[in-house]
């Protein structure tokens, strides 16, 4: 090789060496998002509901700690769409590791309607605003958010909690609060005076506080076992045996009513209640604000052994400061076992004078209050890593 020739390739393969080792410039750093203009991010794809996806979202990585001291959850999406099938505590979820936070990164946009209503095909966007993360809604399909009219009705919004784990509840109540009973009317007698009144009868009611409406529907629900607190012995409520629905034919005093649907005799003294018990579903997770402690009291369908999304009564209320979807975490008490140091060398008199130790409460579940009443509220089991039964502690999460 000519000796020009032999500098140049030598020339040209430092330059080359050069280049490879040169460091890539550092990209930009990365706006802070306004609420009025959100980046785009990075769209979850599948067709998982919120919940599925937390379900199926792994605990081994750390949750990150953002400024804010809310911890996200390990997985957090960049975006999330809503799906039919969502609800808000799933959606929490995917986002944070603890759903009741959900409050301190919610951004409400006030250049949207009912901008606490969250509908399927919406954008949750998670951003950082002034090293804090918020959660902006950005509607439908559109990368602007505008205001705008929403033409679907407010039944298609999606609930804290799931309806279905609740309409039975709503709709025939086994557990009565006083506050339920002291307003309801009853069954005074039926027509033709039968023993035991079914589906297809007629019967006549009074007490009523508010004048009975025709076509008003109402549950029919005989009052069982007292219902008290386990800490005092109050009487805080009962347990009610759903007999059937009735619908009103004819007002006045007594109002008469055609049993519509019977799900065992009903008889004269049984309770005449409202036909649905009214529980708002657009509250968000929340921890309460004050300390609570109580126990798991009562579960509308008369079992012992409590799962997820099963209702539960608890002995605390409005006056211990629970708001519909406060969070509570459910513990189940530590055993008192004997400290036995010197095991099988003990006789039978030592062991009684065993020195006693209590193992400590272990967590086993979340509960969500949906429901509150003075002294009582109702709830939903959201998770259950273990067995629940009617006893078990629940505390601020």
């Amino acid at each position: 090789m000519q000796p020009q020739k032999l500098c140049l390739a030598l020339s040209v393969s430092i330059a080359l060496l050069a280049g490879c080792r040169t460091e890539r410039p550092l990209p930009p750093p990365v706006p802070v998002a306004e609420a009025d203009n959100v980046p785009p991010g990075i769209i979850v794809g599948d067709e998982r509901t919120a919940m599925e996806a937390a379900v199926s979202t792994g605990e081994s990585a750390p949750a990150p700690v953002v400024g804010s001291g809310v911890p996200l959850s390990p997985d957090a999406p960049d975006s999330y769409v809503v799906k039919r099938g969502d609800t808000l505590w799933g959606i929490a979820k995917v986002f944070l590791r603890d759903p009741w936070y959900w409050p301190e990164i919610w951004q409400v946009n006030p250049q949207i309607q009912n901008p606490h209503l969250i509908y399927p095909g919406d954008t949750l966007r998670l951003v950082y605003i002034e090293g804090k993360p918020q959660i902006l809604l950005q509607r439908g399909e559109s990368a602007r958010v505008e205001p705008r009219v929403r033409s679907e009705p407010l039944e298609t919004a999606i609930t804290t909690i799931p309806y279905d784990s609740i309409a039975a509840f709503m709709s025939k109540p086994s557990i009565l609060s006083k506050e339920q009973l002291k307003c309801s009317a009853y069954v005074l007698s039926s027509l033709d005076d039968h023993a035991g009144i079914t589906d297809g009868n007629t019967l006549y009611a009074r007490g009523f506080c508010q004048p009975a409406e025709v076509g008003t529907r109402y549950n029919v629900v005989r009052v069982g076992d007292e219902l008290r607190d386990p800490d005092d012995n109050q009487l805080l409520g009962f347990n009610g045996i759903y007999t059937g629905t009735g619908r009103v034919t004819r007002s006045g005093d007594p109002a008469t009513l055609l049993m519509t649907e019977s799900n065992r005799e009903s008889e004269p003294g049984d309770k005449v209640l409202p036909g649905s018990v009214d529980v708002a579903l657009d509250f968000a997770p929340s921890a309460p604000h004050t300390k609570v402690t109580g126990r798991l009291m009562a579960v509308t369908d008369g079992i012992t052994v409590i799962g997820q999304y099963q209702v539960v009564a608890i002995n605390r209320g409005i006056r211990d400061g629970l708001v519909p979807g406060n969070v509570l975490a459910i513990f189940k008490t530590g055993e008192v076992v004997r400290d036995g140091e010197k095991h099988g060398f003990l006789s039978a008199t030592d062991k009684i004078f065993q020195q006693k130790v209590r193992l400590p409460n272990e967590r086993i579940g979340t509960y969500m209050v949906f429901k509150t009443f003075d002294r009582m509220s109702f709830g939903l089991v959201m998770e259950a890593k273990n067995l629940i039964h009617l006893g078990d502690l629940v505390e601020n999460p």
